[in-house]
């Protein structure tokens, strides 16, 4: 599953990008547990948490639809728009005055690339005999 292992890495690269700024924002406010009312290190924390609610679903479905057999450029399209999907929504929700044309941009990518990966699975599922 080569397509699928390009955009894990990708996305876990920016995962650890989004794990070392809260990191860094715990230093700062010498919080070790929760986020002690910071409002940088609250903004921080959301940002990775929603990478981690969003990503590994999408890339389970995309793995699943490259094992189906979809389409290379498909594939490639729905990677390749999650990821950005993924990059848009952190850097537009991790502004002090967030950037809600940004967050609201991400999140659309996001779901567009879940969606299409779902319905990739499904017509794969379909079309090898999945109810016969």
């Amino acid at each position: 599953m080569p397509i699928t292992a390009l955009y894990a890495g990708l996305l876990a690269l920016l995962g650890i990008v989004l794990s070392l700024r809260v990191i860094g924002a715990r230093r700062d406010a010498r919080v070790a547990l929760g986020d002690g009312g910071d409002k940088v290190l609250q903004r921080r924390i959301r940002v990775q948490a929603n990478f981690v609610e969003y990503t590994p679903l999408a890339l389970i479905l995309i793995g699943l639809a490259e094992g189906l057999r979809t389409d290379v450029w498909l594939l490639h399209g729905i990677g390749a728009t999650l990821l950005a999907g993924r990059v848009v929504h952190a850097f537009g929700v991790s502004q002090p005055n967030e950037w809600l044309l940004l967050r609201m941009i991400g999140m659309m990518a996001t779901f567009a690339g879940l969606i299409t990966a779902a319905g990739a699975c499904l017509f794969g599922a379909l079309r090898s005999g999945a109810l016969w």
